[in-house]
C-alpha cells in the first residue's frame, strides 16, 4: 500500500467518524459504532469500511443495513468535505477485533487470578 492511499484510508476513516456522529438519525445506529480501518483499492473506486459494533446480534446486522442504506448519503457528503478528485463507492463491513481484544483480556485476568495463590499482596 502506497502512502497516498494510506493517508487517504486515514481522512476517509476519519471523516467518516465525524459523520456518522454528527448525522445519526437513524435509530438502528443507537449503539457503540466505531470506524476501525477503511481500505481502498489502488484505483480509488472503492473502499471497505470496517465497522466496529458493541451491540446484539440483531443490532449489528440492523446497523450494517443501516450503513449500506446511507452509504450514498455518505459518499456525497465525503465529496462536499473532501478535496478528492474520486470518492470511492463505501461497503461496510464488521469488525469484531475490540470484542475479540476484550475477550481475551478477560480470559487473561482469569488465568492471572486461578494462578495466583495470594490473591491479597503484602506490604
Amino acid at each position: 500500500m502506497s502512502r497516498r492511499t494510506q493517508r487517504i484510508n486515514d481522512l476517509l476513516r476519519e471523516e467518516l467518524s465525524v459523520l456518522l456522529q454528527q448525522h445519526t438519525g437513524d435509530p438502528r445506529l443507537s449503539g457503540l459504532l466505531s470506524i476501525t480501518a477503511v481500505e481502498t483499492s489502488d484505483d480509488l473506486r472503492h473502499a471497505k469500511v470496517h465497522v466496529s459494533l458493541m451491540a446484539g446480534e440483531e443490532e449489528r446486522a440492523e446497523a450494517l443495513r443501516a450503513l449500506a442504506a446511507a452509504s450514498n448519503f455518505l459518499r456525497r457528503e465525503l465529496g462536499h468535505r473532501l478535496t478528492l478528485r474520486r470518492i470511492p463507492e463505501l461497503s461496510f463491513l464488521r469488525d469484531d477485533s475490540i470484542e475479540r481484544g476484550a475477550r481475551l483480556l478477560g480470559l487473561l485476568r482469569q488465568v492471572e487470578n486461578k494462578d495466583n495463590p495470594f490473591p491479597h499482596k503484602l506490604p
